[in-house]
């Protein structure tokens, strides 16, 4: 079918005028590109005020073949939310991803301490460094 046709003879068969493709795929990818747009803002205004977090690793101790990490969590900005942590051994200089851990929901200007077992760190007990991301 040609650019200029948006229907064809089967679907037209009393050949009246029609908008040609070309129209109809503009049309589908404005949508397209407006619904992204849409989605960034709404979700910019749904994050707005979550985090910083800081991390700090309070307790280690072995769990059968992983270690439990007991994390404090503070939520430095306006607004509830959780963060994911990602725990590292410092020393490690392989190409070893360390752990992560997701925290439960941190209030505005609060801290949490919560616990969850790792096995991605082996089960020696040894110092980490925690990094919280924001949302």
């Amino acid at each position: 079918m040609p650019l200029d046709v948006g229907l064809c003879e089967k679907c037209n068969p009393l050949g009246l005028r029609d908008v040609s493709s070309s129209q109809v795929h503009g049309i589908a990818i404005a949508g397209v590109v407006l619904s992204v747009v849409i989605l960034a803002v709404v979700g910019r205004f749904l994050l707005a005020g979550i985090g910083p977090f800081d991390g700090t690793v309070a307790k280690t101790v072995p769990d059968g073949a992983g270690l439990a990490i007991t994390l404090s969590v503070t939520n430095h900005g306006s607004s509830a939310g959780q963060t994911t942590c990602h725990v590292t051994d410092p020393n490690d200089r392989s190409s070893g991803m360390g752990g992560f851990m997701l925290s439960p929901q941190v209030g505005a200007g609060a801290t949490v301490t919560f616990t969850q077992t790792v096995m991605d760190l082996g089960s020696t007990v040894r110092p980490f460094e925690v990094d919280c991301s924001k949302p």
